[in-house]
């Protein structure tokens, strides 16, 4: 997506939310009539965004190397990094609500999964004081961690559903009755969901069939084809989730506040949602799959 449609996009939807949003906050109290900023809403959503779509690894050398340098003539009214670090914590909101008008919708084959945020080094736990009572140690296939966990909802087109943010140390099958309210059909997961009684609480109250692999200790059962040929596929999510840190950059160690660490991840999955080429199953051109 190019910075014009881009800023289009956002600018689109800004000019529907925000007007009701600060009518919100001035009938509830909470913030008081503000002055105009140099940039709008709009903008600096946009610039935190177009970061993510980036070759950039760290926002201040794009900012200064990139935004001030090349993207005048677009941004009119653009400030000195440090004053723009100032605006970053009061766009949080509306990229919650930007990432929601941006997920993709259920074909009726989904995918759930979750990854690991580490937020420093295992060996300087103890001195670490940004997420202090937020962030715990939790253990994936590849070791321990300290940090969150973010877990996401995948349709077969590779389109984002769904995901939640929780601590480290969550079961990643807590989060899953959340997550599967706007799903219908099958929802494909590795051997971390298995569960009766997550499987039952997901057929009764939301009528979705949650299909895991069996470990080696459990006894054989009859799966249909077409299932065992979708939990092969599982692989996409992996994919999914390497972009999401290596391109999207969701993930790095340099957080100084909880609001910026949630608006680089927000603005990082919605990179991915405005992606034109996604990890896809093209199930869409393969014949209906056995029952």
């Amino acid at each position: 997506m190019s910075l014009l449609e881009l800023f289009c996009h956002v600018h689109d939807f800004c000019r529907d939310f925000q007007p009701r949003w600060q009518a919100d906050l001035l009938a509830q109290r909470v913030q008081q009539r503000q002055r105009e900023r140099s940039l709008s809403l709009s903008e600096i959503m946009t610039i935190l965004i177009l970061f993510h779509q980036s070759h950039y690894r760290d926002f201040k050398a794009f900012y200064t190397q990139h935004v001030l340098v090349h993207l005048r003539s677009e941004f009119h009214g653009l400030v000195s990094y440090t004053r723009f670090v100032e605006f970053i914590p009061s766009v949080l909101i509306p990229l919650c609500a930007y990432l929601r008008y941006c997920r993709g919708t259920c074909t009726g084959t989904s995918f759930v999964d979750s990854t690991d945020l580490t937020v420093c080094h295992n060996r300087r736990i103890a001195q670490h004081k940004v997420f202090q009572g937020l962030a715990e140690r939790g253990k994936t296939s590849t070791g321990w961690f300290f940090g969150f966990k973010v877990h996401f909802v995948f349709n077969d087109r590779g389109e984002l559903l769904d995901c939640t943010l929780t601590a480290g140390n969550v079961d990643d099958r807590k989060p899953v009755p959340q997550l599967v309210k706007r799903l219908f059909g099958k929802l494909m997961g590795d051997k971390g969901y298995i569960s009766r009684k997550l499987q039952d609480e997901l057929r009764e109250t939301f009528q979705v069939q949650l299909i895991t692999k069996l470990k080696r200790n459990m006894k054989n059962q009859l799966m249909p084809l077409g299932d065992r040929l979708l939990l092969r596929k599982r692989a996409i999510v992996e994919t999914i989730i390497d972009q999401l840190k290596n391109i999207s950059q969701i993930e790095h160690t340099r957080h100084r506040s909880l609001a910026n660490f949630l608006v680089n991840l927000l603005c990082g999955l919605i990179a991915y949602c405005h992606q034109p080429k996604k990890p896809s199953l093209h199930l869409d051109d393969l014949p209906a799959l056995p029952a």
